[in-house]
């Protein structure tokens, strides 16, 4: 039986307007009386997440910042922060590379590395509360979150130089058109549900998971029932348990009525 049941956002939930599908709210809820915990897994930030599920917040969980935040019923169970070491060897590993734009993140502010004219905005990277900095932040500030912005489109080129340059500091996962999650080694998403896992006393074959892009790898590798998106990438796809329709076609929302009607 399925007992957690982990969701992306954009992509993945949310629908061809980044939008949560008004049923969502209630499907949810039904599956919360069920018994069944429902988290947002995803790498924006907990409060912009909050922001999508204000309704319904403190009825479920979520996994956020890819796997750094992370909350039970409104509870925060567990909060990861960079190195301000790695951070500085990330920054000044980014200021090699002409075509790479740094932003950092902490609980509410967006620090760019950059002129916010080198960024373009993507759906799931809308940069909140953007201040331009020349110098990094200091290391009482907790960074919960880093993303690089390539200019030129081409992430998975630059992903492999990164990790090259940096992979004994950082996992690089493509995320969107132009952007790279940088992330803690140990730290993603699946980290995350793992710790709503023990919080709950549920075991991986009770974990149903959603996501369409390579910063869902490690969740959709972990859980019981992997699921990628048609919308996905061919290498998330590749590994999952099963795949699921389009987004726009509200396909998790298919799948959690199911689920629902067979509690």
């Amino acid at each position: 039986m399925i007992k957690l049941i982990a969701s992306d956002m954009d992509g993945t939930l949310l629908n061809e307007d980044s939008e949560v599908p008004p049923e969502t709210y209630d499907l949810i809820l039904g599956l919360r009386e069920k018994g069944i915990h429902f988290a947002a897994s995803s790498g924006r930030r907990f409060d912009r997440l909050c922001e999508f599920f204000a309704p319904i917040v403190d009825k479920m969980d979520f996994v956020a910042s890819n796997g750094a935040q992370v909350y039970a019923s409104g509870r925060q169970i567990d909060r990861e922060v960079y190195s301000h070491l790695a951070i500085k060897r990330l920054a000044a590993t980014t200021k090699m590379f002409p075509n790479m734009h740094l932003a950092l993140f902490d609980r509410t502010r967006s620090f760019l590395m950059d002129d916010e004219d080198k960024f373009v905005r993507e759906v799931d990277k809308d940069l909140p509360n953007a201040e331009r900095i020349y110098e990094l932040p200091s290391p009482e500030i907790n960074i919960l979150k880093a993303t690089i912005f390539c200019d030129d489109g081409n992430v998975m080129d630059n992903a492999y130089v990164l990790q090259r340059e940096l992979g004994n500091l950082f996992i690089f996962a493509p995320s969107g058109g132009y952007y790279i999650d940088c992330m803690q080694p140990g730290i993603s998403k699946a980290s995350g549900i793992q710790q709503l896992m023990e919080h709950y006393g549920i075991e991986r074959e009770e974990v149903m998971a959603f996501g369409d892009s390579m910063n869902d790898y490690e969740i959709i590798r972990f859980v019981g029932t992997g699921c990628a998106m048609a919308n996905g990438r061919p290498a998330l796809k590749a590994v999952a348990d099963r795949v699921v329709g389009f987004n726009h076609d509200q396909a998790v929302q298919a799948e959690l009525r199911r689920i629902l009607e067979s509690a």
